[in-house]
């Protein structure tokens, strides 16, 4: 699992050019003196990163402030980097895409940054660039320690799930995202990951796992933590909304047969009916449904004299 490797080379979330605000003898003041701007540039930068994780409302506000900072330094990665974030935030992925693209024309380093390449791994996975963003979700695995226990998760549920549309080829690395996630998930993202995994063990020819890993917990009803907010955001950063009826249906398979082939129907019926797995959830719905089992009829009472 190449994913699991360490990457020698870790980026830094502050722009370089803002390492050093307090006149420190590593500033150059003549280059200093070209930049009068800097301390400004570095202040809305800053003040953009800090709205991109306060309340929801205010990351609308993130894009005027990096127009403003590429302004007083033109040319700067930094600045299409913090649009390119915001817009995914605000469900622009094409044009968060486009900012990040930007970003990289004016710097090759500037998505280096774990959390600048996890916003490239999700840009490319929301506008269906899969290929990209398994390739951008495999190299940022291996460098999420800085990030937040529940964004690791997120990160780990969203790759495996990516990176699974790529077909079988990839349905093992999957395997082993999800088994990650699953150890780093709480609460709904965790029953996420076990349903993600118990999904592409199925999809691996692993039906043994998939079912002994359901019936763990056969006994819970898990369609409910499917439609917490969280886990559809996860599943839209990953490109697949679509495959939360392939989750509902792994969390149906043992305990409701006819739930379970209507989740799978609309599957097919919907994007993940012309993906790599379509085929195979086609075959789950011509299986018959199994009958319940028959109960013996009961024997007349006898009637007493």
């Amino acid at each position: 699992m190449g994913w699991l490797q360490p990457h020698v080379v870790l980026g830094s979330s502050r722009p370089l050019e803002c390492g050093d605000l307090g006149g420190g003898p590593s500033v150059n003041p003549w280059e200093r003196a070209k930049e009068p701007n800097r301390k400004r540039y570095c202040a809305l930068l800053a003040s953009g990163a800090a709205k991109l994780v306060a309340i929801s409302s205010l990351v609308k506000e993130v894009p005027g402030l990096a127009d403003q900072a590429d302004s007083l330094l033109p040319g700067r990665a930094a600045p299409s980097v913090l649009k390119g974030r915001a817009w995914l935030k605000l469900g622009r992925a094409e044009d968060a895409l486009a900012a990040l693209q930007e970003a990289a024309r004016r710097d090759q380093g500037a998505l280096e940054d774990p959390v600048a390449q996890l916003t490239w791994a999700r840009a490319n996975a929301r506008t269906r660039h899969f290929d990209v963003a398994a390739q951008a979700f495999r190299a940022v695995l291996p460098r999420t320690s800085s990030l937040s226990r529940a964004e690791r998760s997120s990160a780990l549920f969203e790759a495996g799930m990516s990176v699974m549309t790529l077909g079988p080829k990839s349905v093992d690395d999957a395997v082993g995202m999800f088994r990650q996630a699953r150890r780093e998930a709480e609460g709904a993202m965790e029953v996420a990951a076990y349903l993600g995994l118990a999904l592409a063990l199925e999809r691996a020819g692993q039906t043994a796992g998939a079912r002994a890993l359901l019936e763990e917990r056969l006994r819970f009803d898990l369609r409910a933590s499917l439609s917490e907010e969280v886990v559809a955001e996860a599943l839209a950063d990953a490109g697949v909304a679509y495959e939360a009826e392939a989750l509902l249906a792994t969390a149906l398979e043992h305990k409701d047969s006819l739930a379970c082939q209507a989740a799978w129907k609309a599957y097919v019926e919907g994007p993940g009916g012309q993906g790599a797995w379509g085929n195979d959830a086609r075959a789950k719905i011509a299986k018959p449904i199994p009958k319940p089992p028959q109960r013996a009829p009961h024997e007349p009472a006898e009637r007493r004299p």
